[in-house]
């Protein structure tokens, strides 16, 4: 039975029906989504660009009226030794995990030995062990080894937490490569290492790109490891970050604080608007190759 108004046009229903319809009022949707994601990221745009004494709750959503670079020069002055560590850490730790998860990745997929199954195993279960659970015994042993408070101590922290996840992406992404081209090269007489090197690595960017934005993510985000085994010397962005919100004695610095808010958070934006799309790339190479 059709729904048709007097005058012969479509009735509501059928109207909700036409495609262009269904597509207007999924952007109407998407788009409201989007500007009510966006309302935080205004304000801290435009508070960080108040003077301090324009800087109020109370106009937290008026322009500024003097446009000012107070608070960004005051956020870049305090949170720079943190920015600079962040970058040591999230860095190296990143490269180290995904290579040795890659190396693992590899010999667990392709190169079977007696056991690999529950070393595996193992592996996984690395990934579901709190903080928390492992914070003291891995401070004492960081102390024994004279690297708590380092920022040598926080790449191996992250790193060993890492290794986990890292080794599953790549074993899951190396299963997918024909078992042909390995005996192809072993056939030829390529070792286990010239291998990875020659056939492995070079199919393995997907693999690495989402590794290493994933770890560079938890790196850069990390707060828990920094302020229980690092220092004021190497603390990172996060640490410091929290010091600057409770550093107004006097008067709350909100410009300061968005400012700084802002530069926290600049990087890891960075990398996924740039990265992004490699990372989906990756996730799907390994869900969908073979």
């Amino acid at each position: 039975m059709s729904v048709t108004t007097t005058t012969g046009r479509p009735g509501p229903l059928r109207a909700l029906r036409d495609p262009r319809t269904l597509r207007a009022l999924r952007f109407t949707v998407l788009l409201a989504l989007v500007l009510v994601f966006l309302m935080p990221v205004y304000v801290l745009v435009v508070t960080s660009f108040k003077s301090l004494q324009e800087a109020d709750p109370s106009t937290a959503w008026n322009l500024p009226r003097d446009w000012s670079l107070e608070g960004w020069s005051a956020a870049w002055e305090s949170l720079r030794p943190g920015l600079e560590n962040s970058v040591k850490i999230a860095v190296s730790g990143s490269l180290i995990a995904a290579v040795l998860g890659s190396l693992n990745g590899y010999v667990l997929s392709k190169w079977r030995f007696p056991g690999a199954d529950a070393v595996f195993t193992l592996f996984l279960f690395g990934m579901f062990i709190p903080y928390q659970a492992v914070m003291i015994p891995l401070a004492g042993l960081l102390t024994d080894m004279e690297l708590v408070g380092t920022i040598r101590g926080l790449v191996l922290a992250h790193v060993v937490y890492g290794i986990p996840i890292c080794t599953l992406i790549f074993r899951n992404y190396y299963v997918t490569i024909p078992d042909e081209l390995i005996e192809a090269a072993r056939v030829d007489g390529a070792g286990m290492l010239r291998t990875y090197a020659s056939i492995v690595l070079p199919v393995s960017a997907p693999a690495f790109a989402v590794t290493l934005i994933w770890q560079f993510t938890s790196l850069w985000n990390d707060f828990l490891f920094a302020v229980f085994l690092g220092a004021p010397d190497s603390w990172p962005v996060t640490v410091m970050l929290n010091n600057t919100a409770g550093s107004g004695a006097v008067a709350v610095q909100y410009n300061q604080q968005m400012a700084s808010a802002l530069l926290a958070s600049l990087p890891t934006l960075l990398v996924y608007l740039l990265l992004g799309r490699f990372f989906m790339r990756g996730l799907m190479a390994g869900a969908l190759k073979g």
